[in-house]
């Protein structure tokens, strides 16, 4: 199979980051701290990005996406703008959770641990029995592990590539299957409205 042009990119947290992966092996990276704006920076920031590369919309072949744990809106952000670009392109959208892209090319057994605030923090073992799964957890009950990467925890290792960067290298890697989805370990901030919802009608 040809080498794969991925755009990836990521919301989740307070931030716009973005990759773009090349086919000659040039990969591409912006980084760009925020705590709010996401919505209408990201566009933009992704157009930069291909023009900094050289290509345009159509010579991409696969989109990678954040689907979080992370903040619910930047989340949905970030897969709200990969699945309608995947459907306008014709091509597949990755989703890559925040857990995944941190793990990836760092040695295994592995634990990673991201401050989820709170006091708690998102977990999830990699070649870990037991911890497969991301959980939710108390930041001061983690389980011992023999490497550790995260925000969760002081001296831990840090990722091997930008967050950006690593969803890019798993979506190219990566069969493509459902559409990418928010991957929450939390439920949102926002208050239910109390007020009941307006009627539909026909």
């Amino acid at each position: 199979m040809p080498p794969e042009t991925v755009l990836a990119f990521d919301t989740s947290a307070a931030h716009c980051a973005a990759a773009l992966l090349l086919p000659d092996g040039r990969v591409l990276n912006r980084l760009e701290p925020m705590e709010k704006g996401q919505a209408e920076r990201l566009m933009p920031l992704l157009e930069e990005l291909l023009a900094e590369g050289g290509i345009g919309w159509g010579d991409l072949t696969r989109l990678g996406v954040g689907t979080g744990p992370g903040n619910f809106t930047g989340v949905r952000i970030s897969v709200a703008a990969a699945r309608g670009l995947a459907l306008g392109l014709g091509i597949p959208a990755i989703g890559v959770t925040r857990l995944e892209a941190l793990a990836h090319g760092l040695p295994r057994p592995l634990l990673v641990a991201e401050d989820a605030r709170r006091g708690e923090a998102y977990v999830q073992g990699f070649g870990l029995p037991g911890l497969e799964t991301a959980r939710l957890m108390s930041a001061s009950a983690l389980p011992d592990a023999p490497h550790v990467t995260g925000s969760a925890l002081p001296d831990a290792l840090p990722p091997a590539l930008p967050l950006a960067e690593a969803i890019a290298h798993i979506a190219a890697s990566r069969s493509p299957d459902a559409r990418p989805a928010p991957f929450y370990l939390r439920g949102a901030d926002a208050a239910t409205p109390s007020d009941p919802a307006p009627v539909i009608l026909p």
